[in-house]
């Protein structure tokens, strides 16, 4: 009796242990990429006036400013087959983008400053498992983007918020670090096609107007999923 006891309780153990490889292979590579997520970034930051019309031919006037973006973002992942994932995100992130016009014309306001100032991202992002530990994904939403103006002619001085409106897309690879860590490699453009002055004190803000502003990111990112 006591040898078939013997012989039940190693079967047993042997079937436990047969098992487990099977439980954790149930696991699917999305799965690995689900739930909530919260992310610092970093990266290039380069804006560019979109519009066709080139007015360098007249005066020595800058048409672009490069700097460093960074911030920090959340987001939310669900895994909705073995492979796919689809989640919604958010970021707020400032850049050191700017640029001093001191070219001697101050009648003009061309004696000035301007600075890229914070972005509110809001979207969402379709992902594919490469495998457990590799995401590719794309992703696109909404932007909000305010640019501090600052200018001169000599008596009065100048200084106002240009708060623009648009929309992003991009794309990127989610690399696994370990059990909840991750980093990520991204690129993104940013298009904005509309604006409105936000002046100081109690003076209401301007009408919205149309603008045409190009923005290329590159970003990279560390984060922590939960």
């Amino acid at each position: 009796m006591n040898k078939i006891r013997a012989i039940l309780a190693v079967g047993t153990a042997l079937a436990a242990a047969a098992a487990a490889p099977a439980f954790a292979q149930d696991a699917t590579p999305a799965e690995g990429f689900a739930g909530p997520r919260v992310e610092a970034l970093v990266g290039y930051d380069h804006h560019r006036s979109g519009s066709s019309v080139d007015n360098d031919t007249t005066r020595n006037t800058k048409q672009s400013i490069d700097g460093v973006v960074f911030g920090g973002g959340i987001g939310y992942d669900v895994a909705t087959g073995p492979n796919m994932t689809i989640g919604a995100e958010a970021e707020i992130t400032e850049s050191s983008a700017g640029w001093d016009n001191n070219n001697g014309v101050p009648n003009t306001f061309n004696l000035g400053r301007v600075d890229a100032g914070r972005d509110i991202y809001v979207g969402g992002r379709v992902g594919y498992a490469m495998s457990p530990s590799t995401l590719l994904y794309v992703k696109g939403g909404y932007t909000n983007a305010r640019y501090n103006l600052k200018g001169t002619d000599g008596t009065v001085n100048l200084s106002q918020r240009l708060d623009t409106d648009g929309w992003r897309v991009g794309a990127g690879v989610e690399q696994k670090l370990g059990q909840n860590t991750f980093a990520k490699l991204e690129y993104r453009y940013s298009n904005y096609g509309k604006g409105e002055f936000d002046f100081n004190g109690g003076t209401p803000d301007s009408s919205r107007f149309n603008i045409d502003t190009d923005r290329h990111q590159v970003m990279a990112g560390v984060g922590v999923r939960f």
